[in-house]
């Protein structure tokens, strides 16, 4: 799966714009200097979409738009999100453009808007110019009762064209949907496949499944099989165009959130920032492949790493979706689950369904497995309480920078240095906005060491539930490699 395909589309435009006219230089038969090294300039568009948040009539939504202050980026361009579900002629529709959700006024400071009730509509996000590089929206929903009740957060990803959700479930008492998103201006041709503990799962209805230009398809898992299983790993493939996809998960009680695509398979994965007081932590894993896949499982916990007692090796079958209860694994304390090949590495996906609370007062987030910050990650939506970052360093002791914004509504950024050691997990006292007013974001920057890989969780309590919502670190991917060129005017003549 290509995780950047808006990211290089944005790169190939800048690439456009710095090279227009000009020629590379490539070595010669006797011997002339090899290609310089390519220079990372920030992108110069980027496309963002964001789910329907919720169908219940007190869903409460805010959606919070950041772009990192990035070097190079230049001036000029703008950051929009608009409803999907265009209508020609209609109200939001072609010749009637719908009113944006949010409208960023500068890079650095985040923006934010909110809706309520069941109706809101998927939005379709752009950015270019000096907005473009490392643009993230935070959709965040609170919902007071019923199936789901709680905290869903989502971060709104770029279109794709294929995606892999392990944790999904058909079983009783839950109601997953996955939603299918179409930003372009052709209809998008999808399968969205099922796989249990048995394997692939009867589900003809989910073939050619097709999402209309600007649209957006929740799609019930529950009606696409008559099968019930508590533990599913969800396929979404594109045959034609390209889609925005995320699952959203509820329980009628334990909660709920939304299921973000786990990584592209790989024979170790890295799942960050199990929450420290997790009552409950299952692993769901997937190999797609031919081959059998034998995984050692590891907690980075404060300390260092740790084997859960009884549960050392995992052996993930083909083609099927297995499933480990690992219970109170973290025990107090912050930590990471770490997979890595027992024998040989087979690709695996994977995820984690943590629950916090007990009894009536259970609370649902997800933490699939995901790729390193890399060169910068950054969460929005972030409270003045409430929020925690967890970093961690499977590999090699490392260092990262963390800058907090500007509040959406004042406030002034601060920012630290930590040293993440190896083998451990960090639950970093997030610095937070002298003067904070509103919301601000966090940016992550790898400075030196081993990769690092994070999260972000936010938590509100309400009427003793502990409502909760992670989101992974992953790259934001706001620059692309461009190589140095030379001007060479001849070309114009050839």
């Amino acid at each position: 799966m290509n995780r950047t395909t808006l990211s290089l589309f944005a790169g190939a435009a800048a690439l456009a714009a710095v090279t227009a006219f000009a020629a590379l230089d490539t070595p010669s038969a006797s011997g002339a200097a090899a290609p310089r090294t390519a220079a990372r300039l920030p992108v110069e568009r980027t496309g963002l979409l964001c789910p329907a948040p919720s169908l219940s009539d007190v869903a409460d939504t805010t959606y919070t738009s950041f772009t990192p202050v990035t070097e190079g980026a230049g001036s000029g361009g703008g950051a929009r999100l608009q409803p999907a579900a265009v209508r020609p002629g209609g109200k939001g529709g072609a010749d009637q453009p719908a009113r944006p959700v949010l409208t960023p006024k500068e890079p650095g400071r985040p923006a934010t808007g909110d809706t309520s009730g069941g109706d809101a509509p998927a939005l379709i996000g752009t950015a270019d110019g000096r907005f473009a590089s490392g643009w993230t929206v935070q959709e965040t929903t609170e919902v007071a009762v019923g199936t789901g009740r709680g905290l869903q957060g989502v971060t709104c990803t770029g279109a794709d064209t294929e995606f892999w959700f392990p944790g999904a479930s058909t079983a009783s008492g839950r109601t997953d949907y996955v939603h299918l998103t179409n930003p372009d201006d052709s209809a998008a041709v999808v399968d969205v496949e099922l796989y249990g503990k048995d394997g692939a799962v009867e589900s003809p209805l989910g073939e050619n499944l097709t999402v209309k230009p600007h649209t957006s398809e929740p799609v019930l898992l529950s009606t696409l099989t008559d099968a019930r299983q508590a533990d599913l790993t969800v396929h979404v493939s594109v045959r034609s165009g390209r889609v925005g996809a995320a699952v959203q998960a509820l329980d009628a009680e334990e909660g709920g959130d939304w299921l973000a695509a786990a990584a592209d398979p790989a024979g170790s994965l890295v799942l960050p920032g199990i929450p420290e007081d997790a009552s409950d932590v299952r692993l769901i894993a997937f190999a797609p492949g031919d081959d059998d896949a034998d995984l050692t499982v590891r907690l980075a916990s404060p300390d260092g790493p740790i084997t859960p007692a009884g549960n050392e090796t995992v052996h993930v079958k083909s083609g099927m979706t297995t499933a480990v209860d690992l219970g109170d694994v973290t025990r107090g304390e912050a930590g990471s689950l770490v997979l890595t090949p027992a024998d040989r590495a087979v690709p695996v996906v994977a995820a984690l369904q943590v629950v916090r609370g007990k009894g009536d007062a259970k609370e649902t987030a997800f933490i699939p497995a995901t790729a390193p910050v890399g060169t910068r990650a950054t969460s929005a939506g972030n409270e003045a309480k409430g929020t925690t970052l967890a970093l961690t360093a499977p590999t090699a002791t490392a260092t990262v920078k963390v800058t907090a914004s500007a509040g959406s509504a004042g406030g002034t950024p601060a920012t630290r240095t930590y040293t993440v050691r190896s083998g451990t997990t960090r639950n970093i006292a997030v610095p937070v906005p002298a003067g904070l007013k509103g919301t601000y974001a966090l940016t992550v920057e790898h400075v030196s060491g081993g990769p690092v890989y994070g999260s972000r969780t936010l938590a509100a309590t309400e009427a003793g539930v502990p409502g909760f919502t992670v989101q992974t670190l992953p790259d934001d991917h706001g620059t692309v490699a461009v190589p140095e060129a030379d001007e060479d005017l001849s070309v114009l003549l050839k």
